[in-house]
């Protein structure tokens, strides 16, 4: 079976500021299951990318704790969501051009394989995982202070004044291509009335929350929602 050239890889080492000593592991790190089906007896990025998942999880909370000492624990938590995910992970690897460099099966470029945010994701982490296993701890943690240390910033910042009302309406866009609904219920007399809000995404409720305003419930609803939501973007 013909496969696909393999893409030319000589740049990519000067995009990620790390040169390889094996520059056989950064071809495995590039190499999707697809790719690997096709020419038989090649090992695929995913042991690579389990490593590169650790490693990342590992930066990103030292980062946050060092960092960022303003936020409490449950903020440092939400920071985290933030940046480690696969949405995230698919920016930074189109930011570096990862995508044009996989090794794709030719089912899986011609179904725009090289733009799909869960493969890029898991691309990205199989190479950080390399570095890791090439280099060691220090040139992993430099690759992912340089790439991610001012999205932690402004992803801190927001988090410190957060409306997650509006962070929910930013992340169903992305996820789903939709806007999230909320559906207000109240009980009590006039004087001193409860407030409940479900918010429906794609027909499915995600969270809830009650307060003694319509705004409160509102928020209190929005943030249960991003949380769940962003663990299921930080688990795709």
């Amino acid at each position: 079976m013909s496969v696909l050239p393999e893409p030319d890889l000589s740049e990519l080492p000067q995009r990620l500021g790390y040169e390889f000593t094996d520059p056989a592991l950064l071809r495995r790190a590039l190499s999707h299951r697809s790719w690997c089906a096709e020419v038989g007896g090649q090992p695929s990025n995913e042991r690579l990318e389990f490593l590169g998942d650790a490693v990342l999880g590992w930066v990103v909370a030292d980062l946050s704790y060092r960092n960022h000492s303003e936020l409490a624990e449950g903020k440092l938590t939400d920071l985290r969501k933030s940046v480690v995910n696969a949405s995230a992970l698919a920016e930074v690897a189109v930011e570096i051009g990862l995508g044009q460099c996989l090794l794709l099966g030719k089912g899986e470029d011609a179904a725009g394989g090289r733009s799909k945010p869960s493969i890029l994701s898991d691309a990205f982490e199989a190479v950080l995982g390399a570095v890791y296993v090439d280099g060691g701890a220090q040139p992993a943690f430099a690759l992912v202070e340089r790439l991610f240390a001012e999205r932690m910033t402004s992803a801190a910042l927001r988090l410190d004044r957060l409306d997650y009302k509006t962070v929910l309406q930013e992340l169903t866009a992305r996820l789903h291509d939709t806007a999230p609904v909320y559906v207000i219920s109240d009980t009590g007399p006039d004087h001193d009335k409860r407030f409940f809000a479900t918010v429906i995404v794609s027909g499915v409720s995600v969270g809830q929350g009650e307060g003694r305003s319509k705004k409160t419930a509102e928020q209190a609803a929005a943030e249960q929602a991003w949380l769940a939501l962003s663990d299921q973007a930080v688990s795709s």
